[in-house]
């Protein structure tokens, strides 16, 4: 359903702010997709690459697999869990995302003297499997917020753009010609009423010349005789 526009001065006004506002607002948009857009691409990248070097590293580990089945009593896999992933927070376009940093591991005791001389070594490749994956956990998250952000600033842009603008400068249109006829009407009428005026001021005269005609001749009527 279409808006309902009122045709008056005051409405002008405001229509005419209202763009002046959305064109100025536009371009800082544009410049902020444009931005995240970019963010965008170099995360998506730096995730891509964390998740070959994941890959990678799932690679090299294979050659575990006939070993970790015998871990002389060692959990491997618990002592190689992260205990915290440490992440920092960065502004983007706005946008606070996170960025990985670190990650710790439980502290581990165990005898070097009565476990297998591989365990060092396999401990410290599935722990390095740990921090990449928290790593690549960590930019998904900022790519996908980066993601949602640019989303919706895409959807304001094609707002302003699309409607918006457009309707505001209908509105400005509409109502100026809206105006435009009625200074005209208004101009027809005065040049009317300027007519009628002058056309009252060139017969007052004879009128007035005529009523002072007419009382000479009723005053000579009454002299005596």
């Amino acid at each position: 359903m279409a808006k309902k526009i009122k045709l008056t001065r005051p409405e002008l006004k405001r229509y005419r702010e209202a763009l002046a506002r959305y064109e100025r607002y536009l371009p800082m948009l544009k410049l902020k997709q444009q931005r995240l857009q970019v963010m965008l691409r170099e995360v998506a990248e730096q995730r891509a690459a964390a998740e070959r070097a994941c890959a990678e590293l799932e690679t090299a580990l294979r050659s575990y697999r006939s070993v970790l089945a015998d871990r002389a009593g060692v959990p491997l896999e618990a002592w190689a869990r992260p205990a915290e992933v440490l992440v920092d927070e960065k502004n983007v376009a706005g946008v606070a995302v996170p960025v990985f940093r670190d990650v710790t591991f439980p502290q581990v005791r165990y005898s070097l003297f009565g476990t297998p001389p591989w365990i060092d070594r396999a401990l410290a490749d599935l722990r390095e499997r740990s921090r990449r994956r928290a790593r690549v956990d960590v930019l998904q998250r900022e790519e996908q917020l980066l993601s949602n952000e640019l989303t919706r600033i895409i959807q304001r842009v094609n707002l302003f753009e699309k409607i918006m603008i457009p309707e505001a400068r209908e509105a400005i249109r509409r109502i100026r010609i809206k105006l435009g006829d009625e200074m005209t009407d208004a101009v027809g009428r005065s040049k009317i009423a300027k007519k009628k005026l002058a056309e009252t001021m060139e017969t007052q005269p004879d009128a007035a010349e005529g009523e002072r005609r007419g009382g000479q001749g009723a005053t000579r009527r009454e002299e005596p005789r």
